[in-house]
């Protein structure tokens, strides 16, 4: 953990490259930090008001002696600096994996049977079966049209007298 002043980049570096070729943006939650990797989350707190921030490094420096960290505005905002611009804080590695929501109580699942009210399942797919059926279908069909047209028509025949 580190002890030091923390303070916050200035308006007029919005929208520049940092170090790490990330552009500086004012509502991020981002840092510059001399030693941690690119990346790296931190945690930022500020004893004079309790607040605290976890933020991404994504930039070096600050290169002012007694300083440790700088932070885009909305970090400095949320940490309550902004009216102050230099602040004392403790910075350390944040737990990179955060559980927003554990449950307090034990939560009971059902026990659940799944059955299907046709039994056991078929060896194909239903798919099959119901294209060989309407294969079948158009056959008849066809079978029927073919037979109509084959009969030879029945002539009748006019008595002479």
């Amino acid at each position: 953990m580190q002890r030091g002043k923390a303070s916050f980049y200035a308006s007029h570096f919005n929208g520049r490259k940092t170090a790490s070729g990330e552009r500086l943006h004012p509502d991020s939650m981002t840092c510059a930090h001399k030693s941690y990797p690119f990346g790296t989350l931190l945690h930022v707190y500020n004893p004079a008001n309790g607040r605290s921030v976890n933020v991404r490094v994504t930039d070096r420096g600050p290169y002012v002696r007694g300083r440790i960290i700088d932070l885009s505005w909305l970090a400095a905002k949320k940490l309550g600096i902004i009216g102050q611009g230099v602040a004392t804080v403790f910075v350390s590695k944040a737990n990179a994996f955060v559980v927003p929501f554990l449950p307090t109580d034990e939560i009971e699942i059902p026990d659940l049977e799944l059955e299907t009210n046709d039994g056991a399942p078929a060896l194909h797919p239903l798919w099959k079966d119901m294209k060989e059926d309407q294969l079948k279908a158009q056959q008849k069909t066809q079978h029927r049209t073919q037979q109509k047209a084959s009969a030879k028509p029945v002539q009748k025949i006019k008595k002479v007298k």
